[in-house]
């Protein structure tokens, strides 16, 4: 490679890494724990979905409550359900029948940003097997919330305004950044790729083993990574892509794009205003699909106008990846005469656009080959981490020399310190706040945000101000590792959910938490010994440094004669 290639790959790579590193780290370490979102969710409300999922989902039973509450004639009633998961988020929309009364309501106390509606419009979320309904804010729970802070959705509150979310649009950003990270790297050590692959020398010094860990690493994890950074881009800012197909292809009209592409079913029926005489009961449908589509979730279930002649049941599943790992199942039902007018089964029907979509979220979120597969994209996740904390690690290192003026030493300096100590802090508050929401008896989404939030704030402020790279690095990991091994205790003491019952229980979910936990904390607790000895070893060498063995000196024998006369 010529010297004029590699300074433009080696710049690309340093800049482009070191701008991003502090929001990559957050990304990746959240999003690796994001794998597991739905083990948080039951580990946190202490519900096994493992041990209940036989149990069911009662759809006419909550029908039957909001009928209770609610006059439901002539709504749009939406369920979307989460993989794994007890429960559902709910969505009705106001009555097409301007006969009935639209009683105007402030939107409840924590209601989800960007859901728009008036009058008698609702949106919650509901617990099928505690049969109880709550808000967005009241359900929210650590996976929810490691889930969005993976892609910055907590910044979109910040009041900037540029035209879409501003979370969504640094994520983003910071995607397409990495992709230039990625690629300026593999080729900056493409001539010795293989060489360095197998090069690891854990037992070196520190400089050289975050050389040896961003290399091997980085190499190792790039294809994850490049996946990673490319759906992650797809997903996030696809916005880009959306806009001028809109434009040029759609008249403006997005809504039809979305429906042409799968992504919402705002297919409507005109309302008839002829109310029908037979009660609606949706359970024998789902079970009639279920039947079909043997080994299929429901992943959307749609009623259209309900209690009207004209009223629709849609629903859509998706496939058993083991059988189809692409494609989508959708039926249509007209309940007036009980006729299935439209059916596509997701196990043998599958259109480009279902391939392509598919392959993306599969890759993406790792949701296709069970425990296996999340436990190696965790891996790969927390692979990501080491490789950002050695890189800024060696661009300090790189210019800590004499021969860089003081002031950008100084800098330096401080852009490190300021980024490990965000970035390393996330261990041990991530493991507080996971004893927060088991000891604390009521919580949502704003204590959830005090306590990361806050904590994350005061950790981060006492290293920045400490200025100690080492203690940073060591004192995060036993920190780490101690409330670590204290989050299985916790789930015994306020939860009951001592490992040796989730482990008879049969309650996978749970206790896979608990161990992953235990591991996480083993691991870190390794890596403070070894910093530790370390630390001491060279403590011990400057200390020596300078000392001289104080042997006698002596000088040349003087004989001395005698005096002659």
């Amino acid at each position: 490679m010529n010297i004029r290639h590699y300074n433009i790959y080696f710049n690309t790579h340093t800049i482009s890494g070191i701008v991003i590193c502090a929001l990559l780290y957050v990304i990746f370490f959240a999003g690796s724990f994001s794998f597991f979102k739905q083990e948080i969710q039951a580990w946190q409300h202490g519900v096994s979905y493992e041990a209940n999922k036989e149990v069911g989902k009662d759809f006419d039973f909550l029908l039957d409550s909001l009928r209770q509450t609610h006059n439901l004639q002539g709504r749009d009633i939406t369920f979307y359900l989460q993989p794994h998961s007890l429960g559902a988020s709910v969505n009705m929309s106001v009555s097409k029948d301007t006969t009935v009364s639209k009683p105007k309501q402030a939107p409840a106390e924590g209601q989800r940003r960007g859901r728009r509606g008036g009058g008698d419009a609702s949106f919650f979320y509901y617990d099928f097997h505690q049969e109880k309904a709550s808000t967005y804010a009241e359900s929210y729970d650590m996976g929810e919330f490691l889930y969005r802070l993976h892609f910055l959705a907590q910044l979109n509150q910040v009041p900037i305004r540029i035209g879409m979310p501003f979370g969504y649009t640094v994520a983003g950003l910071v995607s397409f950044l990495f992709l230039f990270a990625l690629i300026t790297g593999l080729l900056l050590h493409w001539d010795k790729i293989v060489s360095n692959f197998f090069i690891f020398r854990p037992w070196s010094k520190w400089k050289t083993v975050w050389t040896d860990m961003h290399t091997a690493l980085g190499v190792i994890g790039f294809p994850f990574q490049f996946i990673f950074a490319l759906t992650g881009i797809i997903l996030i800012v696809n916005w880009v892509l959306v806009k001028p197909l809109t434009n040029y292809l759609y008249d403006g009209k997005q809504e039809e794009l979305y429906l042409d592409l799968g992504f919402s079913d705002s297919q409507t029926y005109e309302y008839l205003y002829q109310p029908i005489d037979q009660d609606f009961n949706i359970q024998p449908y789902l079970a009639e699909l279920k039947q079909k589509w043997n080994g299929a979730t429901f992943s959307r279930i749609f009623i259209k106008n309900y209690g009207d002649e004209s009223m629709h049941l849609i629903v859509h599943a998706k496939p058993d990846p083991k059988l189809n790992f692409s494609g989508e199942g959708k039926a249509i039902y007209r309940i007036h005469d009980n006729a299935l007018v439209f059916e596509k089964d997701p196990h043998t029907a599958s259109s480009y656009k279902d391939k392509v979509s598919s392959i993306i979220y599969h890759l993406h979120f790792g949701d296709f080959g069970g425990y296996p597969v999340k436990i190696t994209f965790f891996i790969l996740g927390i692979m990501g981490c080491v490789v950002i904390i050695s890189g800024i690690l060696i661009w300090l290192v790189a210019r800590d020399k004499n021969n860089v003026p003081k002031r950008k030493r100084v800098f330096n300096f401080w852009a490190s310190n300021v980024f490990l100590a965000i970035c390393l802090t996330m261990l041990p508050v991530t493991a507080l706040t996971f004893i927060a929401v088991k000891v604390y008896p009521e919580v949502n989404q704003d204590f959830i945000y005090s306590v990361y939030f806050y904590s994350w704030l005061a950790f981060s402020v006492f290293y920045i101000i400490r200025r100690n790279l080492r203690a940073t690095n060591k004192e995060t990991l036993l920190l780490g590792a101690l409330l670590g091994f204290c989050i299985p205790v916790v789930n015994g003491l306020y939860g009951g959910n001592w490992i040796w019952k989730t482990f008879a229980a049969g309650e996978t979910d749970i206790l896979f938490f608990d161990l992953l936990w235990i591991a996480i904390s083993v691991v870190a607790l390794l890596a403070f010994v070894k910093i530790q000895r370390d630390g001491g070893k060279q403590d011990n060498a400057k200390k020596n440094v300078g000392k001289v063995s104080a042997a006698p000196v002596r000088g040349p024998k003087i004989i001395k004669k005698p005096v002659t006369e």
